[in-house]
């Protein structure tokens, strides 16, 4: 066993927690599901899939702008600092930072999917020997701890790839960016990636896959649901849909009800009539001018990546 390796620490989500999520999002106008239930074992080797596909330009064009200025982007983060990455799945763009850095303190990756967790540490720390890391089981949008380390960085650096802030809508971005920084503490730096604003055709088409993996990846959220939570849903009986909303500047990922049904849970009726829409996630595209508004005054904006194209930003954000 790779000494490096800690183990890991594991904030699991109480199930009783998690229904009443699910019951309160059932019981609003539009009724909606938590986009974190997308990522369980199999929903994270879908998201992966997904990541590959030629209308999926997010995950292929952000490796690019991390290819084209990895020394810069290292230079800025420096050395000995410990990357805590959000959301690390199967820590793929994380290796670009590993092989760049000069002497990283350690490596944090926080994920909700506890095997696809255990098996990308387990990688890393096959390839990566000599590299510190402590794997975190959590919902990084509950409260958890971090580790204790028994040495000290130059800095904390938060990596937070995939522009997954934009499943969050503004009033709690800006107050999940603030939360961030404090947990950084003064001088520690934000790595993140965006999605700009562009063509709503080119928008669509990326949530639209011709394959069909983006609607299989929707749909197996309730497959999850049925598996974990007893519910009832007919997946027959169900359709993605994904569209961009232009006054809100988002895509929007639904599934229809394709016919009048009603699903139990927890000794609960929730009933669908036919084309009602249950919300699955929202993913907002910003503008660098827009994203500095959701900046708290914690942060100063740094440095600015993006492609040729402006399709896609990365952004390092320091705490001030």
């Amino acid at each position: 066993m790779n000494r490096n390796l800690s183990r890991l620490k594991k904030f699991e989500p109480e199930k009783e927690n998690l229904l009443e999520e699910i019951l309160e999002g059932f019981n609003e106008p539009q009724k909606k599901l938590p986009s974190k239930l997308f990522y369980d074992e199999r929903g994270s080797a879908l998201f992966d899939e997904i990541s590959e596909l030629d209308e999926y330009y997010l995950t292929r064009t952000e490796t690019s702008i991390m290819l084209d200025n990895i020394e810069d982007i290292c230079s800025v983060l420096g050395e000995n600092c410990l990357l805590i990455e959000l959301g690390s799945g199967s820590s793929r763009k994380i290796r670009l930072l590993l092989t760049g850095l000069h002497d990283p303190a350690g490596y944090v990756p926080i994920d909700i999917s506890e095997k696809h967790l255990i098996n990308s540490v387990n990688a890393l720390a096959k390839d990566y020997p000599t590299l510190r890391i402590f794997p975190v089981y959590a919902d990084y949008t509950k409260p958890f701890n971090l580790p204790k380390f028994e040495f000290t960085p130059s800095k904390r650096v938060v990596y937070y790839p995939g522009s997954t802030i934009g499943n969050f809508e503004p009033e709690y971005a800006s107050k999940f960016l603030n939360r961030i920084s404090n947990r950084l503490g003064k001088g520690g730096g934000l790595l993140i990636g965006i999605d700009l604003k562009k063509d709503n055709n080119i928008l669509e088409d990326a949530y639209n896959d011709k394959k069909g993996v983006t609607a299989e990846f929707n749909l197996n959220i309730l497959e999850r649901l049925n598996r974990e939570l007893d519910t009832d849903f007919n997946i027959e009986e169900w359709q993605h849909l994904a569209f961009y909303n232009s006054d809100e500047g988002r895509i929007e990922m639904h599934l229809i009800s394709l016919s009048d049904q009603t699903v139990h849970l927890n000794g609960s009726s929730i009933k669908f009539v036919k084309n009602e829409t249950m919300l699955t996630e929202y993913s907002y595209k910003y503008s660098v001018e827009d994203f500095k508004e959701l900046m708290s005054e914690a942060y100063s904006l740094e440095k600015v990546w993006t492609d040729k194209e402006n399709k896609f930003g990365i952004l390092y954000l320091t705490v001030i």
